[in-house]
């Protein structure tokens, strides 16, 4: 006895109907639909968090080389330049690390405090915040 095997015989109802692909693609397309809202606002939620931190980071530094040294900074360079930060962060939203915006303070801080200088930074993102807030008013 000899066993032959077939092989399947290709006719012309072979393969996927134009209606099953189309049925695919719409759930394909609902499923991004749903899911590209939370991933973007997932990825703006991350963002604002690392502006706020960077804030936060600058600030601190800001402070720290105003005690210290007796005189506010001149320019965010002196910071790193002082060894209080070690880079310039990069703004999250503008990608830049030149986009800073520094704040003049004109009142000493301190009875030991020499000149005045910058005494807080703000982002220079012109965006709107989740918040309903601009970012460089943070």
């Amino acid at each position: 006895m000899e066993c032959e095997t077939e092989a399947p015989s290709r006719n012309s109802e072979s393969g996927f109907t134009l209606l099953e692909l189309l049925i695919v693609m719409t759930i394909i397309a609902l499923l991004a639909a749903i899911a590209i809202p939370s991933y973007t606002g997932n990825v703006r939620a991350a963002r604002e968090a690392v502006l706020r931190e960077d804030l936060h980071t600058l600030r601190t530094a800001i402070d720290s080389y105003t005690v210290d040294k007796q005189k506010a900074p001149q320019s965010l360079d002196d910071l790193v330049s002082s060894g209080y930060i070690r880079t310039m962060p990069l703004d999250p939203f503008t990608h830049r690390t030149d986009t800073w915006i520094p704040v003049q303070d004109d009142d000493l801080h301190s009875i030991d405090q020499t000149d005045p200088g910058i005494g807080d930074v703000h982002s220079g993102a012109q965006l709107a915040a989740s918040d309903g807030t601009s970012y460089n008013t943070w």
